[in-house]
């Protein structure tokens, strides 16, 4: 059985060192979800943000055919 995850509400952040950071959509996975992340990040600690806005389709998100990315 999956541990519950805690979740801290907060309206304000701040890290530092950060290499970058990601914006993405959430998308269902299993009865769960995920985000998508590169694998050049497996093995480091990472932190999902979340903001109060619907997803916005972003331009990364667009193959060179002009459609979009299935995920």
């Amino acid at each position: 059985m999956p541990k519950k995850i805690v979740f801290e509400p907060a309206t304000e952040i701040k890290v530092t060192g950060i290499i970058g950071f990601l914006k993405r959509k959430v998308t269902a996975y299993g009865t769960g979800a995920k985000v998508t992340c590169p694998k050049e990040y497996l093995g480091k600690t990472v932190y999902l943000v979340i903001v109060n806005e619907s997803w916005e389709f972003a331009k990364e998100e667009i193959d060179d055919k002009g459609s979009e990315q299935q995920e």
